[in-house]
Parts: structure tokens; C-alpha cells; sequence
């Protein structure tokens, strides 16, 4: 018996995600897979295995994707589920949604908590784990903050560290989202170059008290996202960010014990720290260049 649900992925050339992924939510009613004019083989696998395929065209401004599908798609269903192409729907996930469904709804918008899994093994430290999302919320009732980084080049044309800000009341699911990429270590690199551009802008625009239009609180005494908010304004202000991102990464954290799976995730996590720190000293010098 299928869910009253609208699941929403995003899509770009994802052909070695997409059907693990749509398999795993075969129990909503209604599927969205919101594509980015793919060149491989990702609607006509997504048409194929029944769910609805819509474009979207980026104005390289805001909207971004799942601002504009939530705000555009006609949805059949009061609650939505958005789901990244490279993350799957647990069975144990899909019976609380169903369950929580079922019952006099306490709350309008849920938190659901990631699980890396790279190179085979799940990254259970490093800092990853818990990685709360709010993804399972009223649609109506949500939508993606604007951090004023929606014009930078070559970012995508999806948000990706932007957060949900609710209407309304939020709990957390006590069952895991599957985060699962099956593409390689080379497109792991190159999809954290694009969004290495996107963080070194939220970065400038943090140290610079630039917050766009966020609702999100920066607290270190709330709960887990303005907590994390919180670090990440800090974190833009701190000197030596890649050497920081390892030492925090693979000892505080715990990284080591996650093996050679999790060395290589801290290390390429610490170049994608890097990367941001060449790209937000490339911002402050072109800012100082615009003023002469």
C-alpha cells in the first residue's frame, strides 16, 4: 500500500543513483524527479520506473531547485520527502514515516539523520554522525533559507548546505537516512570544487555579518543546527582552517577509528577546506581591487 507522500529529488546526470534511490521510496504515492536537463541516462531511467520528470531552468539566481519545486510542483500530498539522489529510504525509515502518517501528527516538519557511507564503510566519526536534515516537513510550511551565495559561478544549481526554515514545529525520526554515492573518488573531487565556491562566498559573507535572509539562530546552547551555525560563523574567522579541519576531523573526532576509509575522507575533506581558504582569499582581493 503506497504512502500519501510527495518524494522530491533533485537530479544531474545521475544514472548510477537514481534507481537505488527511487527504489527506495517505490512506497510514496507521488515521485518527483526534478532534473537539470541530464545528458546520461537518468529520466528515461526515472520514466521507467514510474515517477513524474519535470526541468528546471536556473536563472544563476534565486531560486535554486528545491526552492523552485516546492514553491511549482502540484503536489497531490500535504507532507513531502526530499531525497538526494545518492541517499536511499531505509525500511526501518519508510515504517515510521507510514507510522507517523497513520496518527494525529504532533509536529509539521521532521529531522532526519544522515548516514555517510565511503569507500564501503560507514563514517561514524569524523564528526559526521549524527548529520541532522530537515527533510520530511508540510511543504507548504518550508523553505530553503537564502544566504545570499546564489550567484556564485559554477556552484550548481541546487542548494545543498542550506537549511529548511520551518513554519511551525519540528521533531527528530529515530531512523537513519542512507547517504550512499555510487560514483567515484573523482567525482567526489569535482563535485566539492563546485561547492567549495559556494562555501568560501557563505564564508565571506559570515566574517563580513552578511546573513541574507536566514531564520536560522546561531546558538551554541540550541538545538543541533543552530549549534552548527553557530561553529560555521565562528569556524569563517579562524586562521589555519585546513590544518584545524584534520587535527578536529581524524583525532577530536574520532576519525581514525573509522580506517583508511575515514583517513582518506578527513584528507579530502581538509583540501576541500583548502580549496575554500584560496577561494575566499581570491573574494577579499578582488573586494579590495573593486574599491581602488
Amino acid at each position: 500500500m503506497q504512502t500519501p507522500i510527495s518524494v522530491i529529488i533533485p537530479v544531474k546526470n545521475e544514472e548510477r543513483n537514481i534507481e537505488a534511490c527511487l527504489k527506495s521510496v517505490a512506497f510514496a504515492n507521488e515521485v518527483w524527479v526534478v532534473d537539470s536537463h541530464s545528458t546520461d541516462r537518468t529520466t528515461e531511467i526515472a520514466e521507467s520506473l514510474g515517477a513524474k520528470v519535470v526541468q528546471f531552468d536556473y536563472t544563476g539566481s534565486f531560486p535554486r531547485k528545491k526552492n523552485w519545486a516546492l514553491e511549482n510542483l502540484p503536489f497531490r500530498h500535504e507532507w513531502a520527502l526530499i531525497v538526494d539522489a545518492d541517499e536511499r529510504v531505509t525500511p526501518e525509515l519508510e515504517a515510521e514515516i507510514r507510522q507517523i502518517l497513520n496518527a494525529p501528527q504532533k509536529a509539521d516538519g521532521y529531522y532526519v539523520n544522515r548516514k555517510l557511507i565511503f569507500l564501503g564503510r560507514w563514517i561514524k566519526h569524523c564528526g559526521w554522525y549524527p548529520s541532522w536534515n530537515l527533510r520530511f516537513f508540510k511543504h507548504a510550511l518550508g523553505r530553503y533559507e537564502k544566504l545570499e551565495a546564489e550567484d556564485v559561478e559554477n556552484a550548481g544549481d541546487v542548494e545543498v548546505h542550506e537549511h529548511i526554515v520551518l513554519q511551525g514545529r519540528a521533531e527528530y525520526l529515530k531512523n537513519d537516512l542512507l547517504h550512499e554515492d555510487f560514483k567515484s573518488v573523482f567525482h567526489f573531487i569535482e563535485r566539492h570544487n563546485r561547492y567549495s565556491s559556494w562555501d568560501a562566498r557563505v564564508y565571506y559573507n559570515f566574517a563580513h555579518g552578511i546573513d541574507g535572509s536566514s531564520n536560522i539562530g546561531a546558538s551554541l546552547f540550541g538545538s543541533p543546527l543552530e549549534r552548527k551555525r553557530f561553529i560555521k560563523r565562528l569556524w569563517a574567522r579562524l586562521p589555519f582552517r585546513p590544518v584545524l579541519r584534520f587535527l578536529w576531523m581524524y583525532l577530536f573526532k574520532l576519525g581514525f577509528l573509522d580506517g583508511r576509509p575515514g583517513l582518506i575522507f578527513c584528507t579530502l575533506m581538509t583540501m576541500h577546506e583548502a580549496v575554500i581558504s584560496a577561494k575566499l582569499y581570491e573574494q577579499e582581493v578582488q573586494s579590495l581591487k573593486s574599491k581602488v
